[in-house]
């Protein structure tokens, strides 16, 4: 029988894909022969010597010590495209947060709650503190097409934006299905001179890590609006913040909040909701079972 171990609450869909006469699953098996996570930190963890397979119910591999795996013959796996429509959801809704001061507007609405029949009257007097901008014919700078980017894409393009992608290593599968009126950016530097959002779709790894930096947002065309749900350190906080407070950069929307970003006034942060929705934790549970039984029972890599 095999022992599965639970490191964050999966998807009970996803969890009775494992046949009971042939699995065991619990959080706190000792000597498992693989591991299902989302989140939780695994480059802590003194992964026991039993482990076959490491599966995560999510994108990226940042929270999994994958060097470490590979020099011990532990294959790793995660399930791309499994949250891309809860993220380019949300991405969406960024979009419209940084440019039409929607959170101001509501957290302001709630400051004359008190204010009984005046209400309507304030209202009408105030609104235009509260003015935005529309997304129609606005340029949408994506930088990485992956499973998320190009749904991004594709649906900026539906709303009416001029939208821009920047992957030099798309693969060939994203580019059957981006948009044919999505262009193509040569140089990143040449999209950041031209957008007017940028949404950033990258993985985290020693590349990218810092990729928007002090030199890059020197280039960004002066009062764009970033959009950032992929990784907090894709960019470097302290110099974003420097470019808002110069009004170099109009507004950033991210998914992962910290003290000095909730501070800022022209941040918006969201508490990491990218993937935060019950069809995408079954879809990314679904798929990280299905790999883990076709590995340990048959040998199948995928993903």
């Amino acid at each position: 029988m095999f022992k599965i171990r639970t490191m964050n609450k999966i998807s009970p869909l996803g969890l009775e894909k494992f046949s009971r006469d042939k699995y065991e699953i619990a959080s706190e098996i000792p000597n498992p022969d693989a591991i299902l996570v989302r989140s939780a930190d695994l480059n802590s963890l003194d992964i026991p010597p039993t482990v076959l397979a490491i599966a995560r119910a999510g994108a990226g591999y940042n929270n999994i010590p994958v060097q470490t795996c590979s020099e011990r013959g532990i294959a790793v796996f995660n399930t791309p495209g499994g949250n891309a429509n809860a993220v380019k959801e949300l991405a969406i809704a960024a979009l419209l947060l940084a440019s039409r001061n929607i959170n101001e507007g509501i957290n302001w609405c709630k400051t004359i709650s008190d204010k009984a029949d005046e209400v309507p009257e304030i209202v009408e007097k105030e609104k235009s503190r509260f003015t935005g901008s529309e997304l129609k014919g606005k340029i949408l700078g994506v930088i990485g097409l992956g499973a998320i980017g190009v749904m991004v894409a594709n649906d900026a393009v539906a709303l009416g934006m001029q939208v821009i992608g920047y992957d030099p290593f798309i693969s060939v599968d994203a580019a059957w299905k981006l948009s044919r009126s999505v262009s193509r950016a040569d140089t990143l530097e040449g999209l950041l001179s031209k957008a007017d959002y940028l949404s950033l779709h990258l993985p985290l790894n020693s590349s990218t890590k810092g990729l928007l930096n002090a030199d890059k947002i020197r280039l960004i065309k002066k009062g764009a609006r970033l959009i950032n749900l992929s990784r907090g350190a894709l960019v470097h906080e302290e110099e974003i913040i420097t470019a808002l407070d110069s009004d170099h950069l109009t507004s950033y929307v991210t998914d992962f909040p910290t003290a000095e970003l909730l501070a800022c006034p022209k941040v918006t942060c969201i508490p990491h909701l990218g993937a935060s929705t019950p069809e995408a934790e079954d879809n990314c549970a679904l798929m990280a079972v299905q790999q883990i039984i076709y590995y340990l029972e048959i040998g199948t890599v995928h993903n």
